[in-house]
């Protein structure tokens, strides 16, 4: 067995005892040398009762990783920033911001979770223990999200049902649900648009299938929608079949739900180069406007590249942990990466000739069409456009179809991330017990959605999206990044990669985590805190106390972090003045990391507990 070179030989200690009763300094009675790793020196090793599940294919992690990172919002949002930022000058800060600090991120946690093959809560033990709340607030943001993101899918998911029948329901303004302000201009002429004129599309989706007319607003959200609640539950039966082995079965779903909204894309995208007008889109998405290089653009661009990579919510942990230990994760990091960001490109071209052709049919300026931001673009502008194609029935069964497929990729990285965390951080209780485990998680989820369903839905919807992934989300990822590169070191961490891939990380990759990452992400959580806009939704105002309930859910999971490190320094035995008198060994470790890892030791003095010195 090959020594590994990342632990320091025995130290004598003469007088601390660890918790099994082992003076510090004697040899293990287990073990006579640091613990290996199934894939290569210096990692952490893997109970052999229960060994680590790998993908069956490199193309099967791949694939996962492109379907987490393209979601919905590669659709709706870096269309709708792109063109509220300048047009074709936003690409300049937004290709700035994926080099220097999207893509270095994204490389970090595929390196971190192929070496230390564990979850976001674990991994912390091997990396800088105190910052171990950072895995527990991950795994709240990601239930948060669960909640409100599955609901968006549901909608999906019930707009797909309506689209198969010969006429689209929201075609016209011939409903029981339309009003007198339902205005189709669609074929027509002489049809005057007004500040209270409704679309059949925006009709059908808020009185139909939101229904918010039964609505009070967050003082009264009503009842249930049971239409929507057997497409929940649909939604999350599929995720928990997907999900209950493991990567085996992720692993081969994620082939057809990864590549079906590329074939989609391209559909689309031919269609709507078709319409008429559909220049005006493109011209509109692409003019240059130079004078926005000089506004929040750049905020905005390092908000979209850092939510559409998706660093900070551990699923890239959990994807790269059932990799091969010697898997090239740099290369996988550059295709990935890459993938999203052209796909959120090319979908702007589907989005915009579209919109496009409706400012054509309206007579009316293009940003009058595109003033809608968020999942409005995604059920009313574009299915009004689809509703009034040749062949609307298939357009819009095959868009609802893609939508459906974007959402269960993100919703299956983001359930990993849990899955993985919690299970390697209690291994002994359930590693045989995964579908149990799958099913309790999928329920506690399907229930925090009760909410969303109701028919003031929507508002809870946009509330926890606003509040319950938002700034949060950034802080997490930047303490992650200060954790690793600063206490846990550049160097070692760079050794890391090295014992995986054969090579260092170069200049270019450690300046980035050491600084500009950093310091992007601290620029955009200050500029976040101090520029937060009042909530509005469908012309309904939020009232000032949803925005402190907002706060409050944000601070929930952000919370862990402080409460674990009090926690943490509270428990580990030893004052902070013993912590700084702790010898170290000549090779600059601390010998008690060694025997922690050696004998399974878990209660250590400071600072090896505290910090893997």
């Amino acid at each position: 067995m090959e020594k590994n070179p990342s632990f320091p030989p025995q130290v004598a200690h003469p007088t601390l005892q660890n918790s099994q009763g082992h003076r510090m300094g004697e040899r293990c009675p287990v073990s006579a040398g640091p613990p290996q790793h199934d894939g290569g020196p210096g990692a952490v090793p893997v109970p052999p009762s229960h060994p680590r599940d790998k993908w069956s294919k490199k193309m099967d992690f791949l694939l996962s990783v492109v379907g987490f990172a393209v979601d919905l919002g590669n659709v709706w949002r870096f269309p709708y920033i792109c063109y509220q930022n300048g047009g074709g000058a936003f690409l300049i800060p937004y290709t700035l911001m994926a080099v220097f600090g999207g893509v270095p991120l994204f490389y970090m946690e595929l390196a971190l979770g192929q070496f230390h093959r564990t979850g976001a809560i674990p991994i912390w033990k091997h990396i800088c223990p105190i910052f171990k709340g950072i895995g527990f607030a991950i795994c709240i943001i990601g239930l948060y999200v669960s909640f409100y993101y599955n609901t968006i899918i549901a909608w999906a998911l019930y707009y797909f049902y309506s689209s198969f029948s010969g006429t689209l329901p929201w075609a016209s303004c011939d409903n029981p649900w339309n009003t007198p302000n339902c205005t189709n201009y669609f074929g027509r002429n002489n049809v005057t648009w007004t500040n209270f004129s409704r679309s059949p599309a925006e009709e059908f989706y808020t009185r139909k299938v939101l229904e918010l007319q039964k609505s009070g607003g967050l003082y009264n959200v009503g009842g249930i929608r049971w239409q929507l609640l057997l497409c929940l539950f649909l939604i999350f039966t599929i995720v928990y079949f997907s999900l209950w082995k493991g990567v085996k079965t992720s692993g081969k779903v994620v082939w057809v739900t990864a590549t079906l909204p590329y074939l989609v894309l391209l559909i689309l995208l031919v269609r709507g180069a078709t319409l008429p007008g559909a220049w005006r889109g493109v011209l509109f998405y692409l003019r240059p406007d130079w004078g926005k290089l000089l506004s929040t653009v750049w905020v905005d661009a390092a908000a979209q590249i850092f939510f559409s990579l998706g660093p900070g919510f551990g699923v890239l942990l959990a994807l790269a942990s059932y990799n091969h230990f010697h898997n090239n994760c740099y290369r996988d990091a550059l295709i990935t990466s890459a993938v999203n960001c052209l796909t959120s490109f090319l979908s702007g071209f589907v989005i915009f000739t579209v919109l496009g052709y409706m400012a054509e049919m309206r007579d009316v300026e293009v940003e009058d069409v595109a003033r809608d931001k968020g999942p409005s673009l995604l059920f009313i502008t574009y299915p009004e456009a689809i509703a009034n194609m040749v062949g609307s029935t298939f357009f819009a069964i095959i868009f609802f179809l893609m939508m459906i497929t974007l959402g269960l990729d993100s919703t299956f990285g983001g359930l990993e991330a849990v899955i993985t965390a919690v299970m390697d951080e209690y291994p002994q209780v359930l590693a045989q017990r995964r579908e149990l485990f799958v099913l309790g998680l999928i329920t506690v989820c399907f229930l925090g959605s009760l909410s969303t369903l109701t028919y003031g839905g929507a508002y809870v919807v946009k509330l926890l999206e606003e509040f319950g992934a938002g700034c949060s989300i950034l802080a997490v990822v930047l303490l992650e990044t200060i954790a690793v590169s600063w206490f846990y070191g550049i160097q070692r961490f760079s050794h890391d990669v090295k014992a995986m891939l054969g090579f260092t990380p170069g200049l270019f990759w450690k300046v980035c985590w050491v600084a500009i990452s950093p310091a992007l992400l601290a620029f955009i959580v200050a500029s976040s805190l101090l520029e937060q806009p009042p909530l509005a939704l469908f012309g309904y105002q939020y009232p000032a106390w949803s925005t402190s309930l907002g706060h409050l859910i944000g601070a929930s999971s952000f919370i862990c972090i402080p409460v674990y490190m009090v926690y943490k320094l509270v428990w580990t035995p030893g004052s902070l003045k013993q912590v700084r008198a702790t010898s170290r060994c000549p090779h600059g470790h601390c010998h008690l990391v060694w025997l922690r890892d050696a004998c399974g030791v878990t209660t250590l003095l400071a600072p090896c507990a505290l910090i893997n010195c």
